[in-house]
């Protein structure tokens, strides 16, 4: 027991430290190439902060543990909003955009609709993963064709553009590395932890794994709210769950298609979509989360979580 909780310790400053590199990297070269910090929140922060739920997800799936998989997926999504967005505007409160309310949040909505009819059966396959992935291509053509690049950068920047160009790409590498390594380790301990404790793999999926694999989410939505950040924050935690269900529960059927228990799945997809309709609304009411509504939706988070380990 006490070797299965170190393996789930040393998975998540696996995950933590290839994620922030990851983060750090893809940030620096999307700032480095004149990309707006909204979109790079939507893309390119989004999708680091997200790797970890890849890596997790794909080693549960190639491991035969479809509730694990899944399960890490929907958690994740849940924590994001619950947990990671309630804690940021506990400490900052934020603002957004109309174009953000009345656009990314309701394609988030969305995808997380389709999810829980494709979901539903309790198997994803191949064609599933496909239609996720063409979305996931529309989505990004889309933004990046909407987008208005920022400023360029000062001539002295450009001058060692392709060292550092360079440079971000391998952090990138390493990250995925750290990632991958970390992902097997968290998920082995995760799982032999719920054997110990007689706990469902689905359980364990939602709630220790989705946490373990939202770090560098939260980590890095903090950073960004101490430095007032607001745009790349929530540009992360909604990117984060749109490219969760397009990119990762896209990209992983399609290499190898899994199967999960239906027990639960219908509500914990429901709990998904109330969270997301939950935040929709709060920004939509002033476009502005403060600390009462980040207060009631961590309290809501909590209550989740109790409710699954009753």
């Amino acid at each position: 027991m006490i070797k299965d909780l170190g393996l789930l310790a040393a998975g998540v400053v696996l995950l933590y430290a290839g994620g922030e590199i990851m983060v750090q990297s893809a940030t620096r070269l999307a700032l480095l190439l004149g990309i707006s910090p909204l979109v790079i929140g939507l893309t390119l922060v989004a999708f680091g902060t997200s790797a970890p739920e890849l890596a997790a997800t794909l080693v549960a799936s190639f491991k035969g543990l479809g509730d694990v998989a899944f399960g890490n997926i929907i958690g994740s999504n849940i924590a994001n909003i619950g947990l990671v967005l309630g804690l940021v505007a506990l400490v900052s409160p934020l603002k957004t955009t109309f174009r953000f309310v009345t656009q990314e949040m309701p394609f988030m909505l969305f995808v997380s609709g389709l999810l829980f009819v494709l979901g539903r059966d309790g198997y994803l396959g191949r064609l599933d993963g496909f239609i996720f992935l063409s979305l996931l291509g529309l989505f990004l053509f889309f933004l990046f064709k909407r987008d208005k690049t920022i400023e360029s950068l000062a001539d002295n920047e450009h001058k060692n553009s392709r060292s550092k160009i360079f440079l971000y790409a391998v952090g990138i590498f390493a990250g995925i590395g750290l990632l991958s390594f970390g992902a097997n380790v968290l998920v082995e301990g995760a799982v032999n932890i719920a054997r110990h404790l007689g706990i469902s793999e689905r359980v364990i999926g939602l709630t220790m794994v989705a946490v373990g694999t939202s770090l560098p989410e939260l980590v890095s939505t903090l950073v960004a709210a101490y430095r007032r950040a607001g745009d790349i924050i929530l540009g992360n935690i909604i990117g984060s769950n749109i490219m969760n269900i397009l990119a990762i529960l896209g990209l992983t059927p399609v290499i190898k298609p899994f199967s999960f228990s239906k027990e639960g799945v219908t509500i914990d997809l429901s709990i998904m979509i109330f969270f997301s309709l939950m935040a929709w609304a709060m920004l939509a009411h002033k476009k502005t989360v403060g600390r009462l509504k980040g207060a009631i939706l961590l309290g809501a988070y909590i209550l989740y979580v109790l409710y699954l380990y009753k």
